[in-house]
């Protein structure tokens, strides 16, 4: 039998306990938001507004296969720039981005704290669990924040900013929109890919087993397809093919963690 040492804590002793977590979980992520606010200005050039510039790889790759491709996704011409339209936007923006960084980077060890944290309580056997399904997780999480980044992302932007419900209409793409919806989609993604995991619990704890996906698989394409069309209104069958594929591959990667019955 585990010997579980956190029996024998009182409550102020796991609320003191759970204090220098928060405490060691604030200092991390402050730590690592100074680095990202001193490093923004090369990151903001290099990462953030790398979807805007016409070399982006997305881009390239896009324009070497022009010939199966739609004319306004085959071309290599595109550009944004996005204008600040407040005078403290740019750093409200810094700020706001170097947190955010900052978390997106520190996730694992923010995790782990927290893991650290609550492991006395658990038995040896949920311990393994939990850290096959913490790794897990995070590789997840950061697959599809590269989806999102690489795929999602670049698509829309390309979409949105040319699309032109009038030519009387001049388009500009403020930077507060621009980074609502690059970390909207990014970090979307970033959840969407979690699924799995969150299949693989269900089926763990006996509420989902196999069957419920092959019983709902019709229903789930339909779903699925819409939800493409709903991150990328893009309106072209190559891009709506590009999004659901890695959301149908997460179905049945989900549909093959769970257990073929539940168990009792």
């Amino acid at each position: 039998m585990d010997d579980r040492s956190s029996d024998s804590l009182t409550f102020w002793d796991h609320l003191d306990a759970l204090r220098g977590v928060l405490i060691r979980v604030a200092v991390t992520v402050a730590i690592l938001a100074v680095g990202a606010f001193a490093a923004m200005p090369y990151l903001f050039d290099n990462v953030v507004l790398a979807p805007c510039m016409p070399d982006f790889i997305t881009y390239r790759i896009l324009a070497s296969v022009r010939s199966v491709l739609p004319s306004e996704l085959a071309s290599d011409s595109f550009s944004l720039n996005p204008v600040s339209l407040e005078l403290t936007s740019q750093f409200l923006i810094h700020i706001t981005t170097a947190c955010w960084t900052a978390v997106v980077i520190g996730f694992p060890i923010i995790i782990y704290q927290l893991w650290g944290f609550v492991s006395p309580a658990l038995y040896d056997h949920e311990k393994r669990g939990i850290i096959r399904a913490f790794i897990a997780g995070n590789f997840m999480f950061y697959l599809g924040a590269a989806v999102g980044y690489f795929v999602v992302f670049p698509l829309a932007l390309r979409f949105l900013a040319t699309y032109s419900l009038s030519d009387n209409i001049h388009a500009m793409v403020s930077l507060e929109s621009y980074m609502d919806n690059f970390f909207t989609l990014i970090l979307a993604m970033g959840a969407v890919f979690e699924l799995p995991l969150l299949a693989w619990l269900l089926g763990r704890m006996g509420f989902l087993n196999r069957s419920f996906f092959s019983r709902y698989r019709r229903h789930a394409i339909v779903g699925l397809l819409i939800l493409a069309a709903l991150i990328t209104p893009t309106g072209d069958p190559f891009t709506l093919f590009i999004v659901f594929l890695p959301l149908y591959a997460l179905w049945e990667l989900g549909a093959l963690l769970v257990p073929r019955k539940t168990e009792n």
